[in-house]
């Protein structure tokens, strides 16, 4: 890797409406995997229609204690789901909504299905490849590049996340603060 990384690319547009339509539906699929004790991410592949309206294409949320498998990512199932939909794996005219900042992995996956914008509530300073450790979608040495929109919905995203990381926690140290 180069010793400074190249400068971002152009700023994203501003978010339309249908970009906070597709996020809600995103939080809704993290809180169904929350709830079936996945870690809350939930995705949205889609076509922006009109700036106010949008056409789900592939959906997905976090798999990967349900099914035993490292790549069921909410970003991947997503993806997968919308390929199968298009009939092809080049989803040049969608874009993805995702709660949490793509991972390595699927910053990959985004760069490599084409699709034409990213928008992501919360960032991951663990593990986020669009921003907080890397800039992945925006490494000018790709073939395709995606300039990431952060910050839809964050706080609510965030939130889930911390409730359930607090749940977890709970849940192995049983004892309360008030004992």
């Amino acid at each position: 890797m180069p010793e400074s990384f190249p400068p971002a690319a152009d700023p994203p547009a501003p978010p339309d409406p249908a970009d906070f339509d597709m996020m809600r539906r995103a939080l809704q699929l993290a809180r169904a995997a929350g709830d079936m004790g996945e870690v809350p991410i939930g995705a949205v592949v889609y076509r922006a229609l009109t700036p106010d309206h949008a056409q789900i294409v592939g959906e997905g949320a976090n798999r990967r204690e349900i099914d035993n498998d490292p790549l069921a990512h909410a970003e991947i199932l997503a993806i997968r789901a919308a390929a199968q939909a298009q009939g092809d794996w080049r989803l040049s005219d969608l874009r993805i909504a995702v709660t949490l900042e793509p991972c390595p992995m699927c910053a990959g996956a985004i760069v490599n299905s084409r699709l034409s914008r990213l928008v992501f509530a919360a960032f991951d300073p663990k593990a986020g490849a669009c921003g907080s450790l890397m800039r992945l979608t925006e490494d000018p040495r790709l073939n395709h590049r995606v300039t990431p929109l952060s910050g839809i919905l964050a706080e609510e995203s965030s939130q889930l996340l911390r409730d359930f990381f607090r749940s977890l926690r709970q849940e192995k140290n049983p004892r309360s603060k008030d004992d």
